[in-house]
């Protein structure tokens, strides 16, 4: 017969019989209601059984009476189980405790995550959500319902048509749906297009207004590109100036590259640091003690445990200490020009534009000297020219 799962409760034992006659005791104490399972012979010769510990006192009378001698070699169930954890009591407790720690952890709501929102500022919508009882350190279970949450938050905050809160684990993120309102149109003066630089003409198209110069044409800063005023001198009309002229422009750039390059190297002495990460805490376990470096860069990499979707805001961060030292590194001339030449051109682009194109650049001057070499540099720039004027009508006009 099988023991069933109560006898665990009370603590299961497996014994060994030697001598006297094993078949007898068998029969006799299945006879007085010893429940008996796993009977067996073994490899030795001996008769093995299992059954628990109250029928392992009442099994006595039946070994007397066989001639039989009983030795337990494995003891399982509850009883054994809590004895071995009162031995190891601190043990058992740490277990417990951190448990419990667990529990109480993943109970509170460490971090919060704003969404969708771009008129309405973090700030609003954190100091609402606070009114309501949601901030970070928060008990997960004194929190409304998410649809109750949403409800109110979309009351408290006009600008928002619809407000979503859904808690992932231990952070809450917040997903807003702004109420969008009809963009009204920019009011503008009546202006004329003129040029913001002195420029050869490469491209002119009048969206509104009346062009006033060709392509090709030469042009200085502040002259009229597009005007604003329409018609002919017994009926006019001033507009808002509207197109893209674009046209050559020259920048000139005094370049001085030095012929040696100051380079970040790692040497590869790095000392390592760990620490326990609890939420926004953390607690420095190993790495004690500083570093001789004279130079050094810090890397940090944090790992959060992680149970399915949900994120728990306990962890470890790796903090590694990377010394690093300056080398000088020797450029030929050639070298040294080009890098020269690329960080003009980068400035080029950043003054003209992000839609400017290099079209050519000369280099008038060159020399060494003290280390450096040094250039005097024409770019061609073909970019937009367009500025605005506003056009003022005189009363009376």
């Amino acid at each position: 017969m099988k023991l069933q799962s109560t006898p665990w409760m009370k603590g299961i034992v497996t014994v060994h019989v030697r001598g006297g006659k094993p078949e007898q005791l068998v029969n006799k104490a299945l006879a007085g209601g010893l429940e008996l399972s796993s009977i067996r012979w073994t490899s030795g010769g001996l008769l093995e059984f299992e059954l628990s510990v109250s029928d392992y006192f009442r099994l006595r009378a039946y070994l007397k009476e066989t001639g039989c001698r009983a030795h337990v070699t494995r003891r399982r169930g509850l009883p054994f189980w809590l004895m071995k954890a009162e031995k190891r009591l601190l043990f058992t407790s740490g277990i417990v405790l951190f448990l419990a720690l667990m529990f109480l952890l993943s109970s509170l709501v460490w971090s919060i995550e704003v969404k969708g929102n771009v008129k309405l500022t973090e700030e609003q919508i954190r100091a609402v959500a606070k009114q309501e009882g949601l901030y970070p350190l928060q008990w997960s279970f004194k929190l409304a319902d998410a649809d109750v949450l949403s409800k109110r938050l979309v009351t408290k905050l006009p600008g928002a048509s619809w407000i979503g809160v859904e808690k992932k684990g231990t952070k809450v993120v917040i997903q807003v749906v702004e109420s969008t309102s009809p963009e009204l149109p920019e009011l503008q003066s009546p202006r004329h297009l003129v040029a913001s630089a002195d420029a050869v003409v490469t491209q002119i198209i009048a969206e509104r207004g009346r062009p006033v110069v060709k392509r090709n044409a030469f042009v200085k800063k502040g002259q009229t590109l597009i005007s604003g005023t329409i018609g002919n001198e017994m009926h006019s009309q001033t507009v808002v100036a509207k197109g893209i002229v674009r046209g050559l422009v020259w920048y000139q750039f005094d370049i001085a590259a030095p012929l040696t390059q100051k380079t970040k190297v790692y040497t590869g002495g790095k000392k390592t640091k760990w620490h326990l990460v609890f939420g926004s805490r953390a607690l420095q376990i190993s790495g004690f003690g500083g570093h001789s470096y004279e130079q050094s860069e810090t890397i940090r990499v944090e790992e959060r445990a992680a149970w399915r979707h949900w994120t728990l805001p306990v962890g470890r961060m790796k903090e590694t200490v990377m010394e690093t030292e300056i080398q000088e590194r020797e450029l030929t001339e050639a070298d040294a020009r080009e890098i020269g030449l690329m960080e003009a051109r980068a400035e080029v682009i950043d003054k003209a534009g992000a839609d400017a194109v290099i079209a050519d650049e000369k280099v008038l001057h060159e020399k060494t000297d003290n280390g450096k070499v040094y250039m005097k540099v024409v770019f061609e720039v073909e970019q937009s020219i367009v500025t605005e004027m506003p056009l003022v009508q005189l009363q009376g006009d």
